[in-house]
């Protein structure tokens, strides 16, 4: 099938936003999105479906594309941050170790359960068309899905594709710029206190993301507002989808909080961010050493220097903070001078008792967030609906 032409069908319905890891059944399909689309190389699959989620969040119909190797690291987040926040993603798996095809032996079993894992994920999905004018019938079915905020995946065999060139190479280098470690001992503020320096400081420009467990439900307590969004499972997702709302919406002020057992399970994102480098998004990392929203284990995160990776990773500033009004001040300070920021402070293992949870579903959250985006009612038709 010509590439190029089913790439032309996919934006004249609207999807514009690539994000994925390579596949060599998919290169074509991923040469001709890095040539004439939005596309961000994701260190991983799951990062992948976080940061086309963000995108989609900021009203870009988004696409992923993936080795079905890879359909297992995405497992988190398409059933636990698109599937409750109804987040309709387009996918492409490639179909390795396909039966009676001789493949490596490491795709024989995932190409038997391939579709098996879509269909237990409640994703809809077909064998795309090796055929131009019978694909073009499959993306208006998979598109009138995704008008009713379902997921549909295609399953993509050897050969589907004829050759698109790569014609755009991606070799952006940023460097940090301003680097700052602990230079003394401080007492540690409880998450709660730094989640309200935080919220104090946002404005009606600032969308507020925090991490799965305990961090969203104390924010949610602290004030549930309107451009708040309270991740729920996904855990490690926020930093990618935090990307995907920046890139796609540059002129708001992305704040991301993250926590030390979140950002160690998907410490790839950190190198996604710095390279695609949106510069109105603040990262901040309150570490506690512990997975304190399931009974307190210790992380490891006392053995990491995450101002020399997040630096090394390309964020324009990556400073230790000491205290609350250092935070606050290198908050307004990025409100002023934008930059890839990272931002890391040490917070006690002390939370709340009897935490609320969020009354809203997360697809209402996730609603509320976008109506706040574009600061006018939707009138029930979600943005990236066509």
């Amino acid at each position: 099938m010509d590439t190029k032409l089913l790439g032309e069908e996919l934006k004249k319905l609207g999807f514009t936003f690539f994000s994925g890891v390579p596949c060599s059944f998919l290169k074509s399909l991923i040469n001709y999105a890095i040539n004439e689309c939005d596309y961000v190389a994701a260190a991983n699959e799951g990062d992948a479906v976080a940061i086309a989620s963000g995108a989609y969040i900021g009203g870009k119909k988004s696409v992923v594309l993936m080795q079905n190797s890879g359909l297992t690291n995405a497992i988190s987040p398409l059933t636990s941050l698109t599937y409750p926040f109804r987040i309709p993603l387009l996918g492409f798996v490639s179909l390795r170790g396909e039966p009676g095809i001789s493949d490596e032996p490491q795709h024989e079993l995932m190409g038997r359960i391939t579709t098996k894992i879509l269909d237990t994920m409640d994703v809809e999905w077909q064998y795309l068309s090796k055929d131009l004018e019978e694909a073009q019938n499959q993306l208006i079915q998979a598109n009138e899905q995704i008008a009713r905020r379902r997921p549909f995946f295609f399953v993509v065999k050897k050969g589907t594709f004829d050759k698109e060139p790569l014609k755009k190479l991606q070799t952006s280098i940023h460097l940090n710029q301003i680097q700052q470690h602990g230079h003394t001992d401080h007492p540690m503020p409880t998450r709660y206190e730094a989640l309200s320096a935080i919220n104090s400081m946002k404005d009606d420009n600032t969308v507020q993301l925090a991490t799965t467990g305990k961090t969203g439900r104390e924010l949610y307590e602290i004030e549930d507002a309107a451009n708040n969004l309270y991740m729920v499972g996904s855990m490690g997702c926020i930093g990618s989808l935090g990307l995907g709302l920046a890139l796609s919406q540059p002129g708001k002020d992305i704040v991301v909080i993250d926590g030390d057992g979140s950002l160690l399970m998907r410490m790839g994102s950190l190198a996604t961010n710095g390279y695609y480098h949106p510069p109105n998004m603040v990262h901040i990392l309150l570490d506690n050493n512990a997975h304190e929203s399931t009974g307190g284990q210790s992380t490891v995160s006392h053995n990491v220097d995450f101002i020399d990776i997040a630096a090394s990773c390309g964020y324009t500033k990556s400073i230790y903070v000491h205290s609350l009004d250092e935070l606050k001040a290198f908050l307004q300070e990025w409100k002023v001078d934008k930059g890839l920021t990272f931002l890391y402070l040490k917070i006690s293992k002390y939370s709340k008792d009897q935490l609320a949870r969020p009354h809203m579903k997360p697809h209402e959250v996730k609603e509320r967030l976008q109506r706040f985006i574009y600061n006018s009612p939707l009138k029930g038709k979600e943005v990236g609906d066509s």
